[in-house]
């Protein structure tokens, strides 16, 4: 049995590729593992602040000597660092936006990112908490990053297996839906691919 983090951070509700692709491969997760738990975590419905200097100055206090107002202003971050950790497998649905993650992704991945708690400091530099657990991204772009000329503009793939790889996580498999303003046909094409694509991972 394992734990699933199910992050999304599409700010539509409807129409969004990210979404209706996650969700098929969550809800095949859930039919191939039913005794499995799923956690979600809609950053669009329920966003998560951005970061303060407030905030940055809990981050940095001891838990021990966090004032009362420290203690409340870290609640939110405690809580998806706990979601987190629990996780053994972490499924995102980031859609591309100006080349890179949305802004609700950014400020949850900002709170997750926590000394002492996601990653340390070792006498070789940073070492992430986080290894052993397997993340699945589900990405949607209007153009098509993965190759071809534009694929020097992809910032969101390449910051995530960054920002991933920093706190451990190093499985990472990108399920892209490609060219989505390219027209109906390369809609269909590209939701085909990923449609196979997430039938050979779950049947992995």
């Amino acid at each position: 049995m394992a734990n699933v983090l199910y992050i999304n951070s599409s700010v539509r509700n409807s129409g969004s590729l990210s979404r209706q692709q996650s969700a098929a491969f969550i809800a095949q997760w859930q039919a191939a593992h039913p005794a499995d738990t799923v956690v979600t975590r809609d950053l669009t419905t329920s966003p998560v602040p951005h970061l303060t200097e407030q905030m940055m100055g809990a981050f940095f206090t001891p838990a021990e000597a966090r004032n009362a107002d420290q203690a409340h202003t870290i609640k939110t971050s405690d809580t998806l660092v706990d979601e987190l950790i629990a996780a053994d497998v972490v499924v995102i649905a980031a859609p591309m936006y100006n080349f890179s993650v949305p802004s609700t992704l950014k400020a949850w991945i900002d709170h997750v990112a926590r000394v002492g708690r996601t990653f340390k400091y070792g006498a070789n530099g940073p070492e992430g908490q986080l290894a052993g657990k397997k993340v699945y991204v589900f990405t949607a772009s209007g153009g098509v990053y993965s190759e071809g000329p534009a694929a020097a503009y992809d910032f969101l793939t390449t910051y995530l297996s960054t920002v991933l790889g920093f706190l451990g996580m190093t499985d990472v498999t990108y399920v892209r839906a490609e060219g989505v303003a390219m027209g109906e046909e390369a809609v269909a094409n590209t939701i085909a691919k990923s449609n196979s694509k997430i039938a050979a991972l779950i049947a992995a």
